[in-house]
């Protein structure tokens, strides 16, 4: 596996090449069994996943953990809905924070004083000659600062947990 991430002025971008087949890495995306594996950084949890893996479908997930050492355990939601799906190839959807219903919150009621409601991801797979994949995330929309830097590393520590979960 190897990792690279780099920041544009609005889009939060990270390569990621895993140790498995596209079809693997794919269905970590569209399972919502193995999707549990990997969702969320490293202390967290990923107790509820619904995915209606179609353009027009959505996705309701939910990340648990403690935001803080001494912070008591939170639930964490993200819904949004899919734009484009070209399989083995590409998905491109919507990400917003959401309630436990999958109604669409602020960033505010988690913490995160700088997110818009709505921010849009591409994720885009690549399978190589080596029978290893190739995965580039771009989370368009971000916020500059602190919140962007914060994503960035709970995506990568995501990246690790999937790694796990499918090499």
């Amino acid at each position: 596996m190897t990792n690279s991430s780099q920041a544009g002025s609005d889009a939060l971008i990270i390569e990621r090449t895993f140790s498995a087949p596209v079809e693997k890495v794919w269905q970590a995306w569209s399972d919502p069994e193995l999707a549990k594996k990997w969702w969320g950084a490293k202390a967290f949890t990923a107790p509820s996943m619904t995915i209606d893996f179609r353009v027009g479908g959505k996705y309701l997930f939910c990340m648990r953990g403690k935001p803080a050492p001494d912070a008591p355990e939170q639930d964490f939601w993200s819904t949004g809905t899919y734009k484009e799906i070209v399989p083995m190839q590409k998905i491109v959807c919507t990400d917003s924070f959401a309630d436990a219903q999958g109604n669409i919150i602020s960033g505010k009621e988690y913490g995160m004083e700088n997110f818009p409601l709505e921010l849009e991801a591409t994720i885009t797979f690549e399978s190589l000659a080596d029978g290893t994949t190739k995965m580039r995330l771009e989370h368009a929309g971000m916020p500059a600062g602190t919140d962007k830097e914060l994503t960035q590393v709970g995506w990568n520590e995501s990246f690790d947990k999937l790694a796990a979960a499918i090499e």
